[in-house]
């Protein structure tokens, strides 16, 4: 479960470059909920995710995972129980490195337990890879050896997910994952996205900039605004809305046209 309490993040505070990018926002999942997150450019949508993973430090309030008062860990000890993968195929992966090995290290750091001086890489783990690439049919599982930057972006997509899901992580954070890609593959990697969350129940964020697909994907729908949390729809009344509603109530809401062409085009 993650359970935010009134967090707050003001940038190059006290000077004219001010900007209040987080204002005193509260937020809680539950156990499994799969949240779709829109909202105009600059309404604090992957600065909520930077928060969340520990980026920077909040102003104010505190962040918990799982019961877990994780406000003041570092990045790196939250990436051990955090997911993200980002809009950018190449990042979240060392492009040098070849798929078993970018998925061995992986792996290696998020398991339990694990032994850092084990042999990262090895014939049990390969194989177990290469299964679970082939679910997918991205012809990638008889290519272990192929360093990640040859790959495509949806190829690369498909693993910097299986990077992060391989070990299930308390939350997963999806950053736009799919705007890069073609239409087509991006598709098919929001199909196997589907997939691999609704098989291990995994609590997912997913920020997307397709109002249509924020409303047809996962089981909440939250809509950011100048930092703050203006709509937060489910059940029946995210199961009944329209597009065009949702613009109606940011509208109402806000006393403003909705002027984001980017997400009334997707």
């Amino acid at each position: 479960m993650l359970d935010i309490q009134n967090i707050s993040k003001t940038f190059e505070k006290g000077t004219v470059n001010e900007h209040v990018a987080i204002n005193n926002m509260s937020l809680k999942l539950e156990d499994g909920e799969f949240v779709t997150i829109v909202g105009s450019n600059g309404a604090g949508k992957s600065t909520l995710f930077n928060a969340i993973c520990g980026s920077f430090m909040v102003d104010s309030g505190h962040i918990l995972l799982d019961g877990k008062d994780i406000t003041y860990d570092s990045e790196h000890s939250r990436a051990k129980v955090i997911g993200r993968v980002f809009q950018d195929p190449m990042k979240g992966t060392a492009p040098n490195m070849t798929i078993e090995e970018n998925l061995a290290l992986a792996y290696s750091r998020a398991s339990k337990g694990s032994n850092p001086f084990a042999r990262a890489i090895t014939k049990k783990k390969v194989e177990f890879f290469r299964e679970n690439l082939a679910r997918y049919n991205m012809g990638i599982e008889d290519r272990m050896k192929t360093k990640i930057g040859l790959l495509s972006g949806g190829q690369r997509q498909v693993v910097t997910l299986l990077m992060c899901t391989l070990s299930i992580p308390k939350l997963l954070l999806l950053d736009e994952h799919t705007a890069a890609l073609d239409p087509a593959t991006a598709q098919k990697v929001m199909d196997i996205t589907k997939t691999i969350v609704s098989e291990n129940n995994i609590t997912t964020m997913m920020i997307t900039h397709n109002m249509k697909q924020s409303l047809t994907t996962g089981t909440r729908t939250i809509m950011l605004d100048s930092g703050e949390i203006l709509l937060d729809l489910s059940g029946d009344e995210r199961d009944n809305m329209t597009m065009e509603d949702m613009i109606k109530m940011y509208s109402m809401k806000k006393q403003k046209e909705f002027d984001n062409d980017r997400i009334l085009l997707s």
